[in-house]
């Protein structure tokens, strides 16, 4: 019998907020160590009352407005109750009752994908274990760092469209500012089943929780789905509704507990928790804050004279596109930024291992300018563009100090081929004797001796000259 997957994802997401969902303490960004950023409302101190962050709401609304959901104006906060030592207060403070976003889809590789809901809620603590000395330390500062919950309907039907959704989903968020999508701050839970292909019936469901790999994802996706259908098919183990962890070395999930129900966690209205109220001003003002999609942004691209896959490329990255159009705003042709971009840059960037764009658009024009003008080689162009990345130097300046805006005329140049020629007599006999890979082992003496200065295309006509008098 053939089988078929049935997948519904809970994708949790911290947003780019300063401060906290309830309280003035800095974001997810601003702990330095342990509970440096911590007050008596987060640490769930009695009698503190909380205040809603605004800029928290504005950032799910354009979540919901990405993933084209009808936006709840009236929205409320609810109390989620379950003890865990990283949960000061005894509950979560989340939205079950009446969430902020609802009934939305995204398109993926042609297939609808429902959106149920998505709905703010506050981050728990950290756990952090010391086997060596058998005990566990909480820290509090990720307490109450605003997150979003993005629930879709069990829509998916295999590990291939989880993974585009997800990797379309982060571009997205990070392309709207909602979040930087950084390591930890874009977690997954993952609910599997199986049915007979035609079955309409929900098999038993398994949920895999606190995902952030996306190959984990889809080793996860793969493995359950042999569990399943090995359970019905050869009876190895009885299917139960629980909820498993994934073991990133043996590759396998394991089971936690048995899965939660609504009733286990006692949901009701928050008192301390005033309701929020959008307006159609408030909701129009969102609306026309919202940036281009990566979408919108590949079409744009590719309007700009840009090949398609260049293009897409460029979009993916929301600082690929900054600096990107920084670039192109002073002047530079779209078609040589983009070169230096995804050639230039990312290739320093693989090099030196970063993984998010950070140069000055300016330093990065006045090199492509300095090259397209004749000043400097592309050669010393990518020179100083490494000392950019690796020392921030400034750029004038560092052609100067080490020659590389020196203009060579093409006597000296002449003079350095003749030379070269003159003191490598093996390789040039080679080059006479039908080995042509030895007129660029020469071409390499050249630039060497000129220090990557001089156009190449001068030095290979001279050199080509010199060799075939």
């Amino acid at each position: 019998m053939k089988y078929e997957l049935v997948i519904g994802l809970e994708t949790h997401v911290e947003l780019s907020t300063d401060s906290k969902l309830f309280c003035s303490c800095g974001g997810h960004s601003s702990p330095k160590e342990p509970n440096d950023c911590v007050c008596p409302a987060c640490s769930g101190m009695p009698g503190m009352l909380p205040v809603t962050n605004k800029h928290a709401i504005e950032l799910a609304v354009k979540a919901g407005f990405m993933l084209n959901c009808k936006i709840n104006q009236y929205t409320t906060f609810d109390k989620k109750s379950y003890y865990y030592p990283d949960l000061p207060a005894s509950y979560q403070t989340t939205q079950w009752f009446n969430p902020i976003c609802v009934e939305g889809s995204v398109d993926i590789n042609g297939r609808k994908i429902g959106i149920k809901q998505i709905h703010l809620e506050e981050d728990a603590g950290k756990l952090v274990h010391d086997e060596a000395t058998n005990t566990s330390f909480v820290d509090y500062n990720r307490t109450s760092v605003p997150l979003i919950e993005i629930v879709t309907k069990p829509d998916f039907r295999s590990s291939d469209e989880v993974i585009a959704y997800l990797k379309k989903l982060k571009s997205s968020l990070q392309f709207a500012g909602i979040s930087e999508c950084e390591e930890g701050a874009m977690r997954c839970d993952v609910n599997i089943s199986v049915r007979p292909e035609g079955s309409t019936e929900f098999g038993v469901r398994s949920e895999i929780k606190n995902m952030s790999s996306l190959s984990d994802i889809k080793d996860t996706i793969e493995f359950e789905k042999v569990r399943h259908v090995d359970a019905i098919e050869r009876h190895t183990e009885m299917l139960v509704q629980e909820t498993r962890r994934w073991d990133d070395v043996k590759r396998r999930t394991f089971p936690m507990r048995n899965k939660e129900t609504a009733a286990d966690y006692r949901y009701f209205p928050d008192p301390n928790v005033m309701p929020i109220v959008i307006d159609d001003a408030w909701l129009e003002e969102i609306r026309k804050s919202m940036p281009a999609t990566a979408d919108e942004k590949t079409k744009y691209y590719e309007d700009m004279g840009i090949a398609a896959k260049e293009a897409a490329v460029l979009a993916s990255d929301r600082k690929l596109c900054e600096v990107f159009d920084a670039v192109v705003a002073t002047g530079c042709s779209a078609k040589t930024v983009a070169s230096w971009i995804l050639t230039e840059c990312m290739g320093i960037m693989k090099r030196l291992e970063i993984t998010s764009l950070d140069i000055s658009a300016d330093k990065l024009a006045r090199i492509i300018a300095l090259v397209e003008g004749g000043e400097i080689t592309r050669a010393a162009g990518k020179k100083v563009l490494s000392a950019v990345f690796e020392k921030d130097v400034q750029v004038d300046a560092f052609c100067e100090e080490n020659n590389l805006n020196q203009k060579i005329d093409e006597g000296f140049i002449l003079d350095t081929v003749k030379k070269t020629i003159a003191d490598n007599d093996k390789i040039v006999a080679d080059y006479k004797s039908g080995k042509t890979k030895a007129m660029q082992a020469l071409f390499g003496l050249i630039m060497r001796e000129l220090k990557g200065n001089g156009d190449p295309a001068v030095i290979r006509t001279l050199l080509e000259t010199e060799l075939n008098k």
